[in-house]
Order: C-alpha cells, then structure tokens, then sequence
C-alpha cells in the first residue's frame, strides 16, 4: 500500500523514478483538466515535463483517508517557479492501489493557474 507521505517524499525530491516504481505498468494518471497519461513510463514522462517548468515542489500534507484500496490526501503544494517565486496552493489526490499495492489510478484536483500566471 503506497501511503501519502512516500509518494510525496518522492515527489518532492523529484525522484520521478521511484515514484513511477509505486505505479503499475497499466496505471492511469490525470492531472486536473488534462489528458490522462496511460502507463508507469508516460506518466513518468508526463511528470517530467511537467517538472522542467519548475525549479521544485513541496507537499503538506494536511490530512489522508485510507479505505480498503482507495486514499484521499489533502494537501497544501508549494510550488517554487522558475523566477524564484513560491506559489502555494490547495489540492487532492486521490488513488487507488491494485492486489499487488501498486497505484493503478491516480487523479490530481487543483487549481495550478497562479503556479504558470506571468
């Protein structure tokens, strides 16, 4: 079972690889309104490219539900831009793991339009 803060502690090291060794192959990943990245190695990549517009990231997280296979973690994401700036928002993610413990689906809720505002 992935628990919130590992998979953060990863993200927030931008260890995008190990991160991607908590998903299963065939996971599903969407973030907010985007296109679903399919795959452990698309949303590996999908994560990358979303990364290369930030200089980092941190999670607080703020409170995790776990039931059977599903969690809910809701968070507090400060995202630090390429011009130096630090931008904090609010956000969800919620996942559910398969019989092996690997994420296969993963959604993301927040609002990332004060992270790219120029």
């Amino acid at each position: 079972m992935t628990d919130a803060l590992s998979l953060f502690r990863l993200i927030d090291a931008q260890d995008l690889e190990g991160a991607g060794e908590l998903f299963s192959p065939d996971a599903r990943f969407v973030m907010g309104n985007s296109e679903p990245l399919e795959g452990r190695e698309a949303i590996v990549a999908g994560n990358k490219a979303f990364f290369s517009q930030l200089r980092g990231i941190r999670h607080h997280l703020r409170k995790e539900w776990t039931v059977e296979a599903d969690t809910i973690a809701e968070t507090e994401v400060t995202y630090l831009r390429l011009d130096g700036q630090e931008v904090t928002v609010p956000g969800v993610a919620i996942w559910q793991v398969d019989e092996e413990g690997l994420i296969a689906d993963f959604r993301v809720f927040a609002d990332h339009a004060a992270v790219f505002a120029p």
